[in-house]
């Protein structure tokens, strides 16, 4: 989530920023703010997929702490998501760890739920090259032990590459541990100040994407799109409210 990640086709591996709590725990350690944050995702032409999640970060005297809100869906089938994270620096190493509780409910099969552990790490190994690595839902929960139904897990590892003081490039490959895995590749460029422009690509399944943000003294305003092979186009618009600078 975060209209940041899709403009640049959701590599966000080697992002540190609030919305780490969803994309990669380990960056979230960067947040320096007391930092509020929401964002919707929507497909006009397949309302059911469309997307609402806020997250709240915390810094604190060792770290950065978080909580996140997510749901995907409709009354007839429909995820949620609540999480809560935390991580801190360790020399060039930024880590992090997360909780979260997943609720899946489907129109005539009831609601199944299930607590699934995460963790992350952003590794700078010079001042313009990074590597970020990401597992999520590493147990495995089950959800039916009937058939044995358990939530898959997610593996993501990237690069990222500082190509001057206002462009950022980045790379990333997901595997999920049911799917084929997912290239994707995304560049920021810092246009002015207060407006930056994003683009990039994903393969397998192949999307374009596209997006603008800007800041606007304590508030940062984001909006994505995204072309999909199937689905046509998709928006995303983000809201953060930076509330209190860490002491």
């Amino acid at each position: 989530m975060g209209a940041r990640a899709l403009g640049m086709a959701n590599a966000a591996s080697c992002a540190g920023d609030e919305w780490a709590m969803f994309n990669n725990i380990g960056g979230l350690s960067k947040v320096s703010h007391l930092t509020a944050a929401c964002s919707k995702y929507v497909i006009p032409s397949f309302k059911p997929f469309n997307r609402l999640a806020a997250v709240f970060a915390v810094p604190v005297k060792l770290g950065v702490a978080g909580a996140g809100f997510f749901r995907f869906g409709d009354d007839l089938y429909s995820e949620q998501l609540i999480t809560v994270g935390y991580s801190n620096q360790f020399g060039i190493a930024s880590l992090g760890v997360k909780m979260n509780y997943i609720q899946y409910h489907a129109e005539g099969f009831g609601t199944k739920s299930a607590l699934a552990f995460s963790f992350g790490g952003i590794a700078e190994l010079t001042p313009t090259f990074s590597i970020g690595a990401f597992a999520d839902n590493i147990n495995q929960p089950r959800l039916s032990s009937v058939t044995d139904e358990r939530i898959p897990a997610r593996f993501k590892v990237g690069t990222g590459f500082k190509l001057s003081e206002k462009v950022f490039a980045t790379a990333e490959l997901q595997k999920q541990s049911t799917d084929s895995p997912v290239v994707r590749a995304g560049l920021e460029y810092e246009v002015h100040k207060k407006f930056t422009a994003r683009t990039g690509f994903n393969l397998n399944p192949q999307s374009a994407f596209g997006g603008i943000g800007f800041k606007l003294r304590k508030f940062k305003l984001d909006y994505a799109i995204q072309f999909h092979e199937l689905l046509g186009a998709a928006h995303q618009a983000t809201v953060i409210a930076s509330l209190q600078k860490k002491k």
